[in-house]
């Protein structure tokens, strides 16, 4: 894994240090960025009762967290990944074992999907990416800014317009994530988690 990791941090948010870093991983690879699903089930679980929910996972990676959902009973997961070749070897890593899964190339700035057509939607570390541009953390760049905030606003069009929820997972401290997340009409709760080494959990929601 040494061999892959960027020579700088801000590479993280460039699409081909993920290409090369996918075409370059093993088919069966995976990684997960803070907790595994079993960490945060009981909370899942209430905040999506409803295991028919259609759940957008944003920027899912080779993470396990959308097939452990779906073993979970979450069958409705539409994933996206901006690199190709992760989507590809993911689509075919679960085709005959979770069928219902759906894989898309897609770009969380520019979603391509309806607007009122997700329950849920699942950010998982992503955001977190698109902030590795260097830059002051008290004082981030524009470009930074635009991005999180394209995000966010795209997150919220496909939202159902009551009763969404928008579920983002990080190690951003509230002081640095709430700019992003504070919308008129939404609620915004936030949950501290984690031991040793604490993390967050944002719950938007809509209506």
């Amino acid at each position: 894994m040494s061999s892959i990791l960027p020579r700088k941090n801000e590479e993280y948010g460039s699409k081909e240090y993920w290409d090369q870093r996918y075409s370059q991983e093993s088919d069966d690879a995976s990684f997960d960025w803070f907790k595994s699903y079993d960490d945060v089930a009981d909370i899942m679980r209430s905040i999506i009762p409803n295991k028919d929910a259609r759940i957008l996972m944003l920027g899912c990676g080779n993470s396990k967290l959308s097939e452990e959902m779906y073993d979970d009973g979450y069958k409705n997961i539409v994933n996206t990944d901006y690199s190709g070749i992760l989507i590809e070897k993911m689509r075919q890593r679960h085709e005959q074992a979770r069928p219902e899964m759906e894989w898309h190339e897609m770009d969380i700035r520019d979603i391509v999907f309806d607007a009122d057509s997700f329950d849920v939607a699942i950010d998982k570390g992503t955001m977190d990416a698109m902030m590795t541009t260097k830059g002051d953390v008290w004082d981030p760049p524009q470009e930074v800014i635009d991005n999180c905030s394209r995000e966010v606003n795209e997150v919220l069009r496909v939202l159902r317009k009551s009763g969404g929820v928008f579920i983002y997972i990080t190690f951003g401290q509230p002081h640095f994530r709430r700019r992003y997340l504070t919308r008129p009409g939404t609620t915004l709760e936030v949950r501290e988690m984690g031991e040793a080494f604490h993390y967050y959990m944002y719950i938007l929601r809509t209506g």
